[in-house]
């Protein structure tokens, strides 16, 4: 059993435990319900914006511990001001060490689109995500079949949220439909947990180009996002690589800071 099996398998429990705490029409009443999202498309596209989807992210099955203790407030505010295009905030608790009360506290403090990085197997989840204030909801294609991620993400949109699908695999591609908005590519490898950014640039041109295409996990050289901007990515997620530092916006900050310098430098050596 892989971890991607064990994590859908404890999301069946945790789904139906939390579908008797917490009804549908609770979740329904939340003020986020009449609040209008905000389009990870259309940020991911802004010329003024980096590209950087900047994650929150405590802890993972593959690393262990990773930043414990960092603050919402502090490390969510800290991205914006360093110039990324969107948050991505880990609710699931049992393996990431998350909770939805992350996600909320990130809404308070920011205006941008905010991904709800779970893993999202029922409709519940998705009105859950809109209750506690996400814009996006992330569909990983490798647990889900054609048919019911497609329903999933036709249900997000009719609450008027975004979709990222996740791929790991040109075979996953079959599973895209007109309710998806940006499709992921995650560079890392579900069966050994290795990582290589060759994975996103050799599927990027069988990617439709009717969706944002973005570049997920492993990202931690700022010359990497140059070189997957040449290949057309328009946007990156990357989580671990700044929350392992004890000031994880002060690296983005850096980070993106020096993406600046290298596409400076690229574009004069071009002229």
């Amino acid at each position: 059993m892989t971890i991607l099996d064990k994590i859908v398998l404890h999301k069946q429990k945790e789904i139906a435990e939390r579908k008797g705490f917490f009804p549908t029409k609770l979740l329904e009443q939340s003020i986020y319900f009449e609040t209008p999202s905000v389009s990870l498309k259309k940020y991911l596209l802004r010329e003024d914006k980096s590209g950087i989807i900047a994650e929150f992210k405590r802890r993972s099955p593959s690393k262990g511990a990773i930043n414990t203790y960092a603050s919402v407030e502090k490390v969510s505010i800290g991205y914006m001001q360093a110039g990324a295009s969107a948050l991505s905030v880990l609710t699931d608790k049992e393996f990431f060490g998350g909770k939805n009360a992350d996600l909320t506290e990130a809404r308070k403090f920011n205006f941008c689109p905010i991904l709800r990085k779970d893993f999202v197997i029922d409709e519940y989840q998705i009105i859950e995500a809109k209750s506690i204030g996400a814009d996006v909801i992330l569909l990983i294609a490798e647990c889900l079949e054609k048919e019911q991620l497609k329903q999933l993400a036709k249900t997000a949109k009719g609450l008027g949220l975004e979709v990222l699908m996740e791929i790991h695999s040109e075979e996953q591609l079959v599973k895209a439909n007109e309710f998806v908005d940006v499709i992921g590519v995650n560079n890392r490898n579900l069966k050994d947990f290795s990582v290589s950014i060759g994975t996103s640039i050799d599927l990027f041109s069988k990617i439709p180009e009717d969706f944002v295409r973005i570049s997920e996990s492993g990202i931690s050289d700022p010359n990497a996002i140059v070189e997957l901007r040449q290949v057309g990515f328009q946007g990156f997620l990357i989580g671990e690589y700044f929350m392992k530092d004890a000031e994880p916006h002060q690296r983005c900050q850096q980070f993106i800071k020096r993406i600046k310098q290298l596409e400076d430098l690229l574009q004069g050596a071009i002229a």
